[in-house]
């Protein structure tokens, strides 16, 4: 029985919303993933199959990537989506948020050096949690050294 004089328990930290989607998302849509090794998106793809996700690229201009069939859109992406990644510019955010909210995924990630005001409210108008520019690979590899005790 703690006694009066005794330091209040301090409740553990709340994850962050980078933290609960890296864990709780299982199967990734990375829009704009690209073919080209010399591309971010193609080493974050790398990096979340590496990590154990389920990747679906989303790109109508190339046909794989790491040997993952791309898809045209969202729209076409069989079964659910747990995560949006965006590799695109800012000015297509919002209509890919759209595409999220109408898809049914769980959260919208808009990578490093990416923001939009109105993805931001379109997504979590949607009930969507959302990251903005953050890089998914970095969130989950700290994330993986976490879980390993190494961080």
């Amino acid at each position: 029985m703690p006694t009066d004089d005794a330091p209040p328990r301090t409740p553990p930290e709340p994850w962050t919303t980078q933290e609960r989607i890296v864990d709780t998302c299982r199967r990734i849509a990375v829009v704009g993933a690209s073919s080209d090794p010399r591309r971010p998106s193609h080493g974050v793809v790398s990096v979340l199959l590496d990590a154990g996700f389920e990747v679906v690229p989303v790109n109508p201009n190339v046909a794989a990537v790491h040997g993952i069939p791309a898809v045209p859109s969202l729209t076409e992406v069989p079964g659910r989506i747990d995560l949006v990644d965006v590799f695109r510019r800012a000015e297509h955010a919002p209509a890919i948020a759209r595409e999220a909210v109408a898809v049914g995924a769980q959260a919208l990630w808009l990578q490093l050096g990416v923001r939009s005001e109105e993805a931001r409210r379109i997504a979590t108008d949607g009930g969507l949690r959302y990251v903005e520019d953050a890089c998914l690979a970095v969130a989950v590899d700290s994330a993986r050294h976490q879980h390993h005790g190494d961080g």
